[in-house]
């Protein structure tokens, strides 16, 4: 073992206070947490270990008013040896018995027992050898390893999957996904719109940062999420009157949304979600934003995002367009107006770069926005595009199909640096456009007036030391590219003219509107979302940032935010899907075939996007919850006191990092409580090993029967012990004999997906079942 300082506590205050200070741990019996320590398998090892067995009064069995308690410390062989457990409470006695040898219930505590952590090779390996979900890593080695004692019932989500962590509006994908496995398409659509209600826009132009960290990659292609989520998006706007529906209660509050792009559509939507009247004030003349005017057709038809706009009308959102804040109202009578004011006015400015011959140079995004007056040759047959993310991509490729000869595009950026997506870069590459990662401006080669092209200079590097953005060049690299057109992709400003010296807000270091974390402007009840705070960014993330605003705003207003989702327990994934290396590809239009205002890309169907979702590892934990005390005492219906909580044995189990209850770190166990059995109730446990000692559980069960309710539990089965409410259904009201005892063993657990190496662990759990009831009745 590592060195640690162990303390003998005397009293319950001072090892909680011990524990309070982090990185310690609780030994009591310690036949689970010595060999944690000695094999190391955990990755923060402790500093502490507090020994509670020293502290007076925790090692007891009484009954107390109709209550059998037992002290956290009490030893396992004191309780089955106990003649009143033996007596009254079966299963509990013979669950104590059940435990592990002789030798090692002498030496365990009952709050030991069921405190432990899961039982996994890949969790216990020695030296931490496998950084599973359960120890804050990024995948749970059994999906695709050795798996045949782990769970049947599914994964437990431990916490953000890998994909969610990269997803700015922090996506459940592997839930929306699951429910899509299970052919429940509206239960996948409530899950992806808690974060994001518009995925039938974002499923054609986001960024999906989230496949970039999808465990998939490490044997093949990563899910195709944006696939999934397109094909889920139509589906919702196809069904809009159900999916976008105005609230049963009126607050009585109203609130503006100054702009009318992603940031402020989504402001808007949660706002009115939660029964709030929102007016969105856009300045053009139609709602959407960078998604109505700058994003080419190609990649998002306009009238996906009118149909978004008018999905959101329908939930009773108003809309008034060619509303010019500063001019046509004011921010001070919008203050005055409304309960809460959101600016979310985007990034429609052209920075300066300070070029000689900037002047004679056209800014990318009024190029996206006014393309129609480009059209019928006037951009000329070579054109120069700067800037390496989406936008540029965009503008490079509109070009190319407005008719330019030649178009080539430049960045500062090197090939591996470049923000826009790899798709669109092989899209611009694919359409004939010549891409020169690595290259700066160096002025604007002119005569008499009319462009003549651009001089590039080489750059050597993007930051300097510290990391800040300071592009270093080498002037004497230098090339000059033709064009007779130049189009500026090289970012946007925020425009603030609204602000005057009558109204104004707090502005950040970089001139954007500074927010706190609530995204409250300086101004109280006043907020601002999406790229007038951050800068220009991705749509996802601007939907992020304005319902982030929208939380802020409800909190404010003293009003609940709307919710209709909840995460389900376990997470199924497909055995044979998970095996496919190659991801989903969408149908698109020959090259030869593509315009400016057709979408290239086809939605798959949701055949394609169920089998897409099959590749999907849910990334949760399969690791059992190894204790059999626990499933007695869910069976039985105890209580577990705490030194700060009584908490219902059914809710005391969780799957977290790295535990196996919801105690806190400053939480010790002080009493389990079981109520007295009432006439003609019995109960009894019974368990699978493969051997009869030293075994933990491959599958446990425990009942409770003869009363008003009963009660079913089993374990090692699920990551956390499972109370089987389908199996206390088949015999309520039904006398227990051979065929409802089978009956309920058959409904013990209907929901299972088991590997297809732990498929033996079903009949088993069935069988458990059965004989632990027919021996209680």
């Amino acid at each position: 073992m590592k060195p640690f300082n162990h303390t003998n506590a005397k009293t319950l205050d001072e090892a909680v206070a011990v524990l309070a200070k982090g990185q310690a741990a609780v030994i009591a019996g310690g036949t689970d947490l010595l060999g944690t320590l000695k094999d190391n398998i955990l990755p923060l090892y402790p500093k502490t270990v507090v020994n509670i067995k020293t502290i007076p009064g925790l090692d007891y069995i009484k009954e107390e008013n109709g209550v059998l308690k037992i002290g956290a410390a009490t030893r396992v062989a004191d309780i089955a040896a106990d003649a009143t457990i033996s007596g009254k409470y079966a299963a509990l006695a013979q669950a104590a018995k059940a435990v592990s040898s002789p030798n090692l219930r002498e030496m365990s505590t009952i709050g030991g027992n069921i405190s432990q952590m899961p039982r996994c090779w890949y969790f216990r390996k020695a030296e931490n050898r496998f950084e599973c979900i359960r120890k804050g890593g990024t995948e749970c080695f059994a999906m695709q390893g050795d798996n045949r004692y782990h769970s049947v019932l599914g994964g437990a989500k431990v916490s953000a999957t890998p994909c969610q962590q990269e997803c700015p509006a922090a996506t459940d994908i592997p839930a929306y996904q699951a429910q899509i496995r299970k052919g429940n398409w509206d239960a996948a659509a409530k899950i992806i719109m808690q974060v994001n209600p518009m995925p039938a826009l974002t499923g054609r132009v986001c960024a999906h940062f989230c496949q970039d960290k999808c465990n998939q990659c490490s044997g093949g292609d990563a899910v195709n999420i944006n696939g999934v989520e397109r094909t889920l998006g139509d589906y919702i706007l196809e069904n809009a009157s159900k999916f976008y529906v105005a609230p049963e209660k009126e607050t009585g509050k109203s609130v503006a949304i100054v702009g009318g792009g992603p940031a402020g559509l989504s402001a808007a939507y949660y706002l009115r979600k939660a029964g709030n009247k929102v007016t969105v004030y856009e300045v053009k003349e139609e709602a959407g934003g960078m998604l109505m005017y700058a994003i080419p057709a190609y990649r998002l038809p306009k009238d996906i995002v009118r149909n978004v706009i008018k999905a959101l009308e329908g939930m009773g959102i108003t809309f008034k367009t060619s509303q010019k804040i500063g001019e046509t109202v004011k921010p001070e009578e919008l203050e005055k107006d409304y309960d809460s004011v959101c600016y979310s006015t985007g990034t429609w400015k052209r920075p300066v770069a300070g070029l000689s011959g900037e002047e004679l140079t056209t800014f990318g995004l009024d190029f996206l926005t006014d393309v129609k007056k480009w059209m019928d040759g006037k951009l000329g047959g070579e054109v120069f595009v700067m800037g390496g993310g989406n936008v540029a991509m965009d503008v490079a490729i509109t070009a190319k199909r407005l008719g330019a000869k030649k178009v080539t595009l430049a960045c500062l950026e090197s090939r591996e640096e470049m923000p826009a997506s790899k798709e669109e870069i092989a899209r611009a590459e694919e359409e004939g456009i010549l891409v020169m990662p690595a290259w700066g401006m160096s002025k604007v080669v002119e005569e008499g007036g009319k462009v003549k092209g651009m001089e590039l200079k080489k750059c050597v590097s993007l930051r300097d030391a510290e990391g800040r953005f300071s592009p270093s060049y080498d002037e004497s690299v230098k090339t000059t590219v033709n064009a007779e057109n130049i189009l500026m992709a090289i970012g946007q400003s925020v425009d603030l003219s609204f602000l005057d010296e009558k109204y104004q807000v707090k502005l950040s270091a970089r001139g954007l509107i500074d927010i706190d974390d609530q995204s409250q402007t300086s101004r109280p009840g006043i907020y601002a979302a999406g790229d007038a705070t951050t800068g220009p960014g991705t749509v996802i993330r601007a939907i992020a940032k304005g319902h982030e605003a929208a939380r802020g705003m409800l909190r404010h207003l003293g009003v609940a935010e709307a919710t209709e989702y909840e995460s389900p327990t376990y997470l199924k994934s497909d055995a044979e899907g998970v095996k496919g290396t190659k991801a989903l590809v969408l149908k698109e239009v020959k090259l030869a075939d593509r315009k400016l205002e057709a979408e290239d890309a086809f939605t798959a169907s949701k055949d394609e996007a169920l089998e897409e979702t099959k590749r999907c590892l849910t990334c949760s934990c399969y690791a059992v919850h190894p204790s059999d005390i626990a499933p007695a005492l869910i069976a039985l219906d105890a209580k577990i006191v705490t030194n700060k909580r009584t908490i219902d044995a059914e809710d005391f189990f969780t799957v977290k990092i790295p535990g196996s209850t919801v105690a806190a770190i400053d939480e010790i166990i002080t009493e389990i409580q079981i109520p007295a059995l009432k006439a003609g109730e019995k109960s009894a446990f019974i368990k699978f090993a493969f051997r009869k000692s030293i075994d933990f559980p491959v599958v446990n069960a425990a009942v409770k029967v003869g009363g008003d309710k009963s009660r079913i539990a089993l374990n090692a089965i699920a990551p956390k012990p499972y109370r089987s409410t389908t199996a206390e259904a088949a015999i309520v009201g039904k006398a227990i004999d051979e065929k409802t005892a089978e009956a309920a063993g058959a409904a013990a657990i209907t929901d299972a997906q088991p590997f297809e190496a732990t498929t033996y662990k079903i009949q088993l759990a069935k069988t458990m079942v059965k004989r632990a009831l027919l021996a209680a009745k």
